[in-house]
């Protein structure tokens, strides 16, 4: 027997967890680079010598990110960018289902939805240039926590379109 929570419970329930996911975001972006750093561990635990990574390099703030000079730093630096665009989906997929508990038009859902999430992204890199050892760009907001926000929407939208099919009335739940 499913449990039945009310519509406005429900609601107060997904701000809580949107402030959770929140403050999760926070917690990683204060920790120190050190303690965030990946390459040891990689070093440690994959051996990289015969394993043919396809040869990219870029220049990222100045400095150089490459798979052939620093394949360790190179794949810590794809994993750093992909917890932010998993991080900026989900939260911006929060608050899209947290905001279509209001009575909110759709498409003010939407606009709303994303434009927190980005503004909670671009306050998080304020954050992180006062954070030893991290740094902040606006460009991280926009372009990789953007490629998140636009994704968490998109999940939203079809999540919304196959409710709409199922017949609950656009409801997640």
């Amino acid at each position: 027997m499913p449990l039945k929570i009310s519509r406005k419970k429900r609601f107060y329930l997904l701000v809580f967890i949107c402030i959770a996911s929140m403050l999760i975001i926070f917690f990683f972006s204060h920790m120190p680079y050190q303690e965030q750093d990946i390459k040891p561990f990689l070093r440690d635990k994959v051996d990289l010598t015969n394993v043919p990574l396809p040869s990219i390099q870029f220049e990222y703030d100045g400095q150089l990110v490459s798979s052939d000079a620093d394949p360790y730093g190179f794949i810590e630096f794809l994993f750093r960018k992909a917890g932010h665009v998993i991080g900026y989906c989900l939260l911006s997929l929060l608050l899209f289902v947290t905001l279509m508990h209001t009575s909110l038009e759709r498409r003010w859902v939407y606009v709303l939805s994303g434009a927190l999430a980005l503004l909670y992204a671009l306050s998080d890199e304020w954050h992180q240039s006062f954070v030893p050892g991290r740094t902040g760009h606006w460009q991280d907001a926009i372009i990789i926590d953007g490629i998140g926000v636009l994704l968490g929407l998109l999940v939203g939208y079809l999540g919304t379109v196959l409710i709409k099919r199922k017949g609950t009335k656009g409801r997640f739940f």
